[in-house]
């Protein structure tokens, strides 16, 4: 009689090896599906989140120069950290240096920043952590509203782009002007 059981032993382990492998392949279709279903949902999240980009620029370009606020942006500079062979040349540096960094801050405020970033961990612990902001973008019609020395060592500079640039920029970009 063991010997009976013997026999079929090998048959009763590969009938259940089958179904264990039935299983698992149902399930990991199961699985699959779901991760399909999933990367669906991440495609029409970025289809809404690309869709509500262009709903945003056409609202831009549909907007009246009334709607949209005057933008203003202020620009730091120190004098004593500039180039140049005279006190007079450091402080006309530095007078555009503030210029060059509130231009930085109108085109943050246009355009966007793109922020790069990178994080390398070893055995949990951080070794590096840097990251990057890059603004890029065109500025016209800014125009100075004042220059001001603030403090002994430092020059502040404000400039703004009024509603009737932007109004005219507006429709330089549809084509009306």
């Amino acid at each position: 009689m063991s010997r009976v059981i013997n026999t079929n032993l090998p048959k009763r382990i590969a009938t259940f090896g089958m179904i264990c492998a039935t299983t698992l392949a149902v399930s990991a279709c199961q699985t699959l599906g779901g991760i399909a279903n999933n990367a669906d949902n991440a495609a029409s999240k970025l289809d809404t989140s690309a869709s509500a980009q262009l709903a945003a620029v056409q609202e831009v370009f549909d907007a009246n120069a009334d709607q949209v606020p005057t933008l203003t942006a202020v620009g730091y500079a120190v004098v004593s950290s500039q180039p140049g062979r005279s006190d007079s040349q450091k402080r006309l540096m530095a007078i555009r240096s503030a210029r060059m960094a509130a231009m930085r801050d109108l085109a943050e405020q246009i355009h966007g920043l793109q922020v790069d970033s990178s994080t390398t961990v070893i055995d949990l612990m951080v070794q590096n952590d840097t990251f990057r902001g890059v603004v890029s973008g065109t500025i016209r019609g800014a125009r100075t509203v004042r220059i001001n020395p603030t403090g002994s060592d430092t020059y502040e500079i404000v400039l703004e782009i009024d509603r009737e640039m932007i109004s005219y920029l507006i429709g330089t970009a549809r084509g009306l002007v």
